[in-house]
């Protein structure tokens, strides 16, 4: 089984702690794959005081870390407890074995201590970024990513994007359909587009319930994304110019409309390709991209694996 070990230190964020655990730490049989073994690492054999006070008991420490496939650190606020040097210490040589190792908001500063970010581009909560960059130069902060993945080190943003870079660990591990559900029982969606920005300045808004035109026009989209759409056909719809239709997708969305398009037409490409054997010329009609070839290119610059390659690894029968 593939160990997942989360660890927890004085000050550690209740929330973030508990991400890890709804999602890698339950077993999950109605998906019928071999789930995460889960465990939960104290940095010190001792009670851990939690940031909201309460205290917290395991009886696994930094010696299982040092054996886990992926460790995963809840965020804190940062300088308010020094880090212990056996828990950077132990980070480095899980780094140097090839431990996969994912960070969940400020939990960033951690790494960044370990000397493990250094020339990396990472995400951290957005009101902590320009800290996290002044502190440690060497590393490229970009506040504007929900996460960050670069195969071996994984960051989020803040608080709830600990979900959204949860779901995309499962989603790499065992396909968009599984993720899929896990965030069904969650309650929350599998995926969400655009960055930070968009909760930086302006909350995106729960429009759904008012039904204006902007939103319908995206569950449009959605229902129809084997068309050819344009821009222009998107903007009409929503009663706006394309300028106009652009500007209100970045600041409500956080990205552009042909962006947002793009990743809708893969999602819906790898629940083909994991649920059904058409073939991928048939998913790419389907899924509205005018070739095989273009489809191909796609799906390999987003997912970095060819469509093929993903449905060997991610098809099963339903």
């Amino acid at each position: 089984m593939h160990t997942v070990a989360v660890l927890i230190y004085d000050s550690v964020n209740p929330f973030e702690l508990a991400v890890a655990t709804e999602v890698f730490g339950f077993d999950r049989p109605e998906l019928a794959v071999p789930w995460y073994r889960f465990l939960v690492c104290a940095c010190e054999p001792r009670p851990i005081r939690s940031a909201a006070g309460f205290l917290l008991t395991t009886p696994y420490t930094l010696e299982q870390v040092e054996e886990a496939d992926t460790i995963i650190i809840p965020g804190s606020r940062p300088g308010v407890v020094p880090v212990p040097e056996p828990l950077l210490a132990t980070l480095r040589r899980s780094y140097q074995r090839g431990a996969r190792i994912i960070t969940l908001c400020t939990a960033t500063f951690i790494l960044a201590a370990a000397g493990l970010l250094d020339g990396r581009c990472v995400t951290t909560h957005w009101a902590w970024a320009a800290e996290l960059a002044a502190r440690y130069p060497r590393v490229q902060v970009d506040p504007k990513r929900l996460y960050t993945d670069d195969g071996q080190i994984l960051t989020s943003a803040g608080t709830a994007a600990a979900i959204d870079l949860s779901l995309h660990v499962v989603r790499q591990d065992y396909g968009a359909e599984v993720a899929a559900a896990v965030a069904r029982r969650m309650v929350v969606p599998p995926h969400r587009d655009g960055g930070q920005a968009q909760y930086i300045q302006t909350p995106l808004l729960s429009l759904r319930e008012q039904h204006e035109p902007f939103v319908t026009t995206l569950e449009w989209i959605t229902a129809n994304l084997h068309e050819d759409l344009t821009v222009e056909q998107m903007a009409k719809r929503a009663a706006m110019s394309p300028r106009t239709f652009a500007r209100r997708f970045q600041a409500t969305i956080g990205t552009t409309p042909y962006q947002w398009l793009l990743q809708q037409r893969i999602t819906l490409a790898q629940r083909q390709l994991e649920t059904t054997d058409e073939t991928i010329e048939r998913i790419a009609t389907c899924c509205g991209f005018r070739s095989a070839a273009t489809f191909r290119l796609h799906f390999q610059h987003l997912l970095h694996v060819s469509p093929q390659r993903y449905r060997q690894s991610f098809h099963y029968a339903r």
